[in-house]
């Protein structure tokens, strides 16, 4: 109903309706006063139809224009909503895309996030598995020596020339050294031997009371010194190799607590002559006897440095005496090319008179050479 009231056209309309029915009740009232009346009624109306008629030609005319006027601004406006709307779609276009170019990129980075994760955690799968496979290395006694002596070769390997070594040395008494360092007299020949007392250090770990801890003390305290006795014994020969040997811990940490609670059984040591040493420590004193070794084979090697230098001086006297011999024969050449010069200029000399039929000066010159010669 409200769009049938806006419309101008239904407007004229009923505009119209309205006057035709104004117009016949007038007819009708001047019809009752009679003849005249009804002339003269006509007459009006007629008139009133005619500014009726050009009243409705120009409303007509105006609700032309403003139907054209209406048409243009609805035409108008669809353009701008149009654009609107296209600029609308435009930016929501650009929006969703840039939205999931973020989103793409996002999920990228949360892939490659998650295959780091993914190879970390097969990282620590693998390094457990290791972890397991050297427990199990260490909770076997013989597995757990050659875990020793495989990590003591790879220590003596980085410091020392192969042929300065032996791995699992067999000695005079049959005893077979885990590595024999050739070292010259003296000291001589020195043994490095791998221990692990590894079930008393655990222990000591593991201990929770005060009893336990004694326990364990005792017990590591035993082994150490066990294995001190068995190495002073065992691999220390006189005459045929150094009046001391080593005893390599492959663990810092078993090192470590020795020296910081068990002072007396490094004293111990020190007394049988064998001397404990770690990892760190064992690499230190392989350098130091590299540095031992090297200068014994610089002292081995003197005198054939001597011999050398003897024969290098021999060199350099008859270097000399040939350099004389040389002098000598370049004097001898400079005086020879001297004369030869003076002849030369004497020759010229005479090739130039006679050029000149200079017989008179040349007559004297030669008489006396022809009496030269007689």
């Amino acid at each position: 109903m409200e769009h049938l009231a806006d419309d101008p056209v239904l407007l004229a309309a009923g505009a119209a309706g309205l006057v035709v029915l104004v117009l016949l009740v007038l007819i009708l009232r001047a019809a009752a006063r009679g003849p005249q009346g009804l002339v003269q009624e006509l007459g009006w109306l007629g008139a009133r139809v005619q500014q009726l008629a050009d009243g409705q030609e120009r409303l007509a005319g105006g609700l032309h224009h403003v139907s054209e006027a209406q048409a243009l601004s609805q035409t108008a406006m669809l353009q701008v909503m149009e654009q609107r709307l296209a600029e609308v779609q435009r930016h929501m276009g650009e929006s969703l895309h840039g939205t999931a170019t973020r989103t793409a990129h996002s999920l990228g980075e949360l892939h490659q996030r998650l295959q780091t994760i993914d190879k970390a955690q097969a990282n620590l799968e693998k390094l457990s598995g290791n972890v397991l496979t050297l427990q199990d290395i260490l909770a076997n006694k013989q597995t757990r020596g050659a875990f020793g002596e495989i990590q003591l070769h790879d220590i003596v390997l980085k410091a020392l020339p192969s042929d300065s070594y032996t791995m699992q040395a067999t000695l005079s008494n049959g005893r077979r050294a885990d590595c024999l360092i050739h070292l010259p007299n003296p000291p001589g020949p020195i043994v490095i031997d791998s221990k692990f007392p590894l079930e008393a250090y655990e222990a000591l770990r593991r201990a929770q009371t005060q009893a336990d801890l004694d326990l364990a003390a005792r017990m590591l305290r035993q082994a150490v010194r066990a294995h001190i006795r068995a190495i002073s014994e065992k691999y220390i020969l006189e005459g045929e190799t150094a009046d001391g040997a080593l005893m390599f811990l492959p663990s810092e940490a078993v090192y470590a607590e020795l020296h910081a609670n068990y002072p007396d059984v490094i004293r111990e040591g020190f007394a049988a002559r064998v001397w404990i040493v770690s990892p760190t420590t064992c690499m230190a004193t392989l350098n130091t006897m590299r540095a031992v070794l090297k200068d014994a084979r610089m002292r081995e090697q003197a005198g054939a440095i001597r011999k050398e230098l003897a024969e290098l001086y021999k060199d350099v006297e008859r270097l000399g005496g040939r350099v004389e011999n040389l002098d000598r024969h370049f004097g001898q050449a400079a005086r020879d090319i001297q004369e030869i010069r003076i002849s030369a200029e004497k020759a010229g000399r005479r090739a130039r008179r006679l050029d000149n039929f200079d017989f008179e000066e040349l007559a004297p010159e030669t008489a006396s050479m022809i009496g030269a010669a007689e």
